[in-house]
């Protein structure tokens, strides 16, 4: 039972702290007045594509909290958590786009250090951070780009 309870809360509190920074940090008036490459997806795909990768997080530090809650991974986990909690609030509302992409690049660092330290104890954390990994990379190439180009 505690476990299930566990899962609940590392869910709940992934989603509301994200949901929450979202929402305070909706692409405005200034975003939409940037150059954007020509793969710059839609804003609406940002919300499903989002709330499937926080659950994987989630589920992900939730086997790894199961397993040792104050091992390496959990440490990374939760480096990369703050991280990208940070980046939207950097990007929209402070409109900073280099330190916006040096954010991604350390969250991409951390993402790639915890399924390599996972991996060792739990694959299934590894794995559900595979998808995470290939949005941020994406993410980071955008990023890029649109500072490049702005």
């Amino acid at each position: 039972m505690r476990s299930w309870i566990t899962l609940a809360v590392f869910v709940v509190v992934v989603l509301a702290v994200g949901g929450l920074i979202g929402t305070q940090s909706l692409p405005g008036a200034w975003y939409e007045g940037l150059i954007k490459p020509p793969f710059n997806p839609p804003n609406w795909i940002f919300g499903p594509v989002w709330t499937t990768l926080y659950i994987m997080i989630a589920v992900s530090g939730w086997r790894i909290w199961m397993r040792a809650p104050k091992g390496t991974a959990m440490r990374l986990w939760s480096a990369q958590m703050v991280l990208n909690w940070i980046w939207s609030p950097v990007w929209f509302i402070g409109q900073m786009l280099w330190p916006a992409f040096a954010i991604i690049v350390l969250i991409e660092l951390m993402i790639v250090g915890f399924i390599v330290v996972a991996w060792k104890t739990d694959r299934i954390a590894a794995w559900l951070f595979i998808p995470y990994l290939a949005w941020v990379s994406f993410a980071a190439v955008l990023n890029l780009s649109i500072a490049v180009l702005n």
